[in-house]
C-alpha cells in the first residue's frame, strides 16, 4: 500500500549540507517512503551545499518521481497553507537565524511560512541546528520552539555504533531524525546485540 505521508525537507544556510543530502537519500530509500518529498533551499543553503559537497543542491533527487524542489519565495507551494496535507517538516541543517525567525513568528519566505503552518496546525516540525556553542538567544529561541510543539534535534552524532567514516557518523543523526519523523528505520540501537 502506498504511503499517504508527505514530507517537507528544508535546508537552511548552516554548515552541514551532508546531513540534508544523506537525509534526502535515506528518505528515498525507505521501505515506507512518503508519497511526496518537497525540498526547499534558502539562498545561503544552496551556496553552502555547492561549497561543501561540490554539487548542485538536490537536483539529483528530482529524478525519482517523489521529490519536488520549490523556490524559497514560492508562496503558492501547497505547504504554505494549513489546508495542505503535508504532515512533517524537517529543517536540516537549521541555521540559528532561521530558527530565530521561526521562534518569533517571522514568516517572510517559504521555509519560515511552512514552519509556521506546521506549528499552527499542530503537525510535526523537526529542527536540526548545527551550531556550537549556543548563546542565550539561541537557547531561548529553542525553548520557545519547544514550547510551541517543535522538536529540537541538534546534529550531535553518536559514537557507540563505532562509525568507520564520515557517512556512517552522519547517519547516526539522520536515523534519529527519521525516528522522530515516525519512520521505521533499521539502525544501530543502544544496547542491541547483533
Amino acid at each position: 500500500m502506498e504511503s499517504k505521508r508527505k514530507i517537507i525537507l528544508a535546508v537552511a544556510g548552516a554548515s552541514g549540507s551532508i546531513y540534508a543530502k544523506m537525509l534526502s537519500e535515506r528518505i528515498r530509500e525507505l521501505s515506507d517512503k512518503p508519497r511526496e518529498l518537497a525540498m526547499v533551499f534558502s539562498t545561503n543553503a544552496g551556496d553552502i551545499w555547492e561549497y561543501e559537497l561540490g554539487s548542485t543542491p538536490g537536483k539529483e533527487a528530482e529524478r525519482d518521481g517523489m521529490t519536488r524542489i520549490y523556490e524559497n519565495n514560492d508562496f503558492h507551494a501547497p505547504f504554505a497553507s494549513g489546508s495542505s496535507t503535508f504532515d512533517t517538516m524537517i529543517i536540516c541543517p537549521a541555521s540559528m537565524g532561521m530558527l530565530g525567525r521561526i521562534a518569533n513568528g517571522v514568516a517572510d519566505d517559504l521555509i519560515t511560512r511552512a514552519a509556521d503552518v506546521m506549528l499552527k496546525e499542530r503537525r510535526k516540525l523537526i529542527l536540526v541546528p548545527r551550531e556550537t556553542p549556543y548563546n542565550l538567544i539561541h537557547i531561548n529561541n529553542m525553548k520557545l520552539l519547544t514550547e510551541a510543539g517543535a522538536v529540537i534535534l541538534p546534529a550531535t552524532p553518536s559514537f557507540y555504533s563505532r562509525p568507520r567514516n564520515i557517512e556512517e557518523l552522519v547517519l547516526t543523526v539522520v536515523d534519529r531524525i527519521l525516528d522522530q519523523a515516525g519512520f521505521d528505520v533499521e539502525t544501530q540501537r543502544w544496547g542491541r546485540r547483533d
